[in-house]
């Protein structure tokens, strides 16, 4: 019983992390990166895809993203799709690729950034702790049924505990580091 729970409880709590790995990819730290475009689609021939689905996406140095669409018809999709998102980069088109230029984070906006990656991290904690939630409700209906004792209730429980501890220190962790790539000049 513990096993089946304890492994559900788990992979939910691996899913909560990633999902709060992949908001932080969309935080800018005044660095370049490709991550930036994840989450941008086109329309790509009727089928929405993802920016780096449809063009090389490189960093020729550390404030500047260069997107070169497989096809040149693409370029105008690419760009309307980046201005239409909440990157609040203005990008630069020579025809063959489009330029994006990352400016310097002033201090007040690396504040805002770490605050914004502090509030993406309370609601990956309040996400572990519904998911504890659950598995201790899964816990106390098979003891209702009868299926484990009361004893055996309470050691399930602080094992279940001990996970979500365990998960809130890693959110913990990826927030301090996140907060830190941001408030480094």
């Amino acid at each position: 019983m513990i096993d089946t729970v304890k492994k559900a409880t788990i992979d939910k709590m691996d899913k909560a992390l990633d999902a709060l790995k992949r908001v932080f990819t969309r935080i800018r730290t005044g660095r370049a990166t490709p991550d930036l475009l994840n989450g941008i689609t086109i329309d790509y021939y009727g089928t929405p895809s993802a920016i780096n689905a449809v063009a090389n996406v490189s960093i020729p140095e550390a404030r500047q993203v260069i997107i070169q669409p497989w096809e040149k018809n693409l370029i105008q999709a690419i760009e309307r799709a980046i201005l239409a998102s909440d990157l609040g980069l203005a990008p630069q088109n020579d025809g063959n690729v489009i330029r994006l230029n990352i400016p310097a984070l002033t201090e007040e906006r690396r504040k805002d950034l770490a605050k914004d990656a502090k509030v993406a991290g309370d609601e990956a904690k309040v996400a572990v702790r519904n998911i504890r939630r659950d598995s201790n409700e899964d816990l106390k209906k098979a003891e209702k049924a009868k299926e484990i004792s009361e004893d055996l209730l309470k050691d399930y429980m602080e094992v279940i505990q001990k996970i979500t501890d365990e998960y809130i220190k890693r959110v913990d962790d990826l927030v301090k580091i996140k907060s830190d790539e941001i408030m480094s000049v």
